[in-house]
């Protein structure tokens, strides 16, 4: 193991898994297949100007087709797991609660496939991709999606059962009511406070709604995914700095982990209009906030934010970093901030976590004359910056059992189009060729030496 490698993973135990991350609309493509219906995201590409490029999911990576070459390239970078995504339109195309088989079938082939390669499938239920018709009748703002989620969970684990080794239930649920129903920056398109706050407690519902059906079906492990963008005041000694922190926090993170950890809302969130808790029925808490195995943790950066004086509750102001490496997205590299996250996470939730997803998109060098190879070193450096946070998290005694960098491959990059690449192997638009980046070779030297390292403990 190189001293690089060592220094990142040191203190992670020998049952610290490493693999990568996928999600199904961005790579499948094939959107017309095997019965599968309409999904959000398919009606939401084809509004002029959704989409910064004009294109969509309709082939993306095409690893519907391709889905057996892509666990090679997960098995021969030596990972031993695979975090992907099951297409709710592909199991419930239409209303009627008619069960399609043949969308469970490929999904079977993809488990059973990585079960072969002797990798661990870590699936998630949810990740943006709506049903039309279920967004016909309500979407997120109607408490029957949160059934019918239920029906769906059921079903995927009726079929695949216990060879998935984790189920999420759901992929950021803040970007699903935030996104999708305030700012309208993605599927569905909608700009309505009171339209957000219902999805807020209706994705929630759902949760555990669907845990509760799992834990009926399969003995796997049973989590869901959040995403944080954690504040920091831009003065930390200023009073008022820290009160915007504290808000920001409130509405975008504790919003989601009151009800499932505490099993309440923020007391300070109670009187919000219309707020998420508006929409608690009796029980509704109780049933959110069913014990986990784990939660899963997505970090890209952070946020930086200062009072905003005269504005309403809670508003306060975001604050550009005035210094620091940037990414094609224009974050701010901060490894700290996963740092901090976990260790707060763990405190407040006491369960495992999972990074699921961390990762960078920059703007790749053309291929090199040296065997064709995209040498990217910057994503390289993000990627290894951010497991040496995770390991210090761990030396602090946060209970972090695994790393999944994001993605396996570039792909369909939601409003972004395929304008912005996060993977580690390239992918060609007109050949669906994949190519390995320099940042894939590194990060299976880093796994290989890692699993060197636990087989003969220094």
């Amino acid at each position: 193991m190189t001293e690089e490698y060592s220094n990142a993973t040191d203190a992670l135990p020998a049952d610290f898994v490493f693999g990568v991350a996928t999600s199904a609309y961005q790579i499948e493509g094939a959107t017309d297949q095997d019965g599968r219906g309409a999904s959000i995201w398919d009606d939401f590409c084809r509004r002029p100007g959704a989409i910064i490029d004009g294109s969509d999911g309709s082939v993306a990576t095409d690893s519907y087709r391709r889905w057996a070459d892509d666990l090679d390239l997960i098995r021969g970078m030596g990972l031993e797991a695979y975090r992907f995504s099951v297409a709710w339109p592909r199991i419930f195309p239409q209303p009627g609660g008619q069960v399609n088989q043949r969308g469970l079938d490929h999904y079977e082939r993809v488990v059973d496939g990585l079960l072969e390669r002797n990798i661990a499938p870590h699936l998630t239920l949810y990740h943006w991709d709506l049903p039309l018709w279920l967004h016909e009748l309500g979407g997120w703002t109607s408490r029957e999606t949160a059934y019918a989620f239920a029906d769906y969970a059921e079903a995927v684990a009726a079929r695949l059962g216990d060879r998935v080794s984790a189920y999420a239930t759901l992929n950021e649920p803040w970007c699903s009511a935030f996104l999708g129903y305030r700012s309208g920056e993605h599927a569905p398109g909608i700009r309505d406070h009171a339209a957000n706050q219902a999805a807020i407690h209706h994705l929630l519902l759902a949760h555990g709604l669907a845990v509760a059906r799992l834990r009926e079906s399969v003995a796997s492990q049973v989590g869901i995914v959040l995403n944080f963008t954690p504040a920091y005041p831009l003065d930390p000694t200023d009073e008022r700095h820290q009160e915007a922190a504290r808000r920001h926090r409130l509405v975008n993170d504790e919003v989601f982990t009151g009800p499932l950890f505490q099993g309440a809302y923020p007391t300070q969130l109670l009187d919000l209009a219309d707020g998420a808790a508006s929409h608690a029925r009796k029980g509704d808490l109780e049933t959110i906030a069913a014990p986990l195995d784990y939660l899963g943790v997505n970090y890209y950066t952070r946020t930086l934010v200062k009072d905003a004086p005269g504005a309403a509750w809670p508003a306060l102001a975001h604050v550009e970093p005035a210094a620091g490496e940037r990414t094609a997205m224009g974050w701010e590299v901060f490894p700290q901030g996963l740092h901090d996250l976990l260790r707060d996470l763990h405190e407040q939730s006491g369960i495992p976590l999972y990074v699921t997803e961390n990762g960078a998109a920059f703007d790749d060098p053309a291929p090199g004359a040296a065997n064709g190879a995209i040498v990217d070193e910057h994503r390289w450096r993000y990627l290894l910056s951010h497991i040496a946070a995770t390991n210090e998290a761990r030396r602090s005694g946060v209970d972090v059992r695994g790393y999944f960098a994001w993605s396996l491959l570039d792909n369909f990059e939601w409003a972004f189009g395929y304008t912005k690449d996060f993977g580690l192997v390239a992918v060609d638009a007109q050949t669906q060729i994949r190519v390995k980046k320099a940042s894939a070779e590194r990060f299976a030297a880093l796994a290989a030496a890692f699993n060197m390292r636990r087989q003969v403990p220094l």
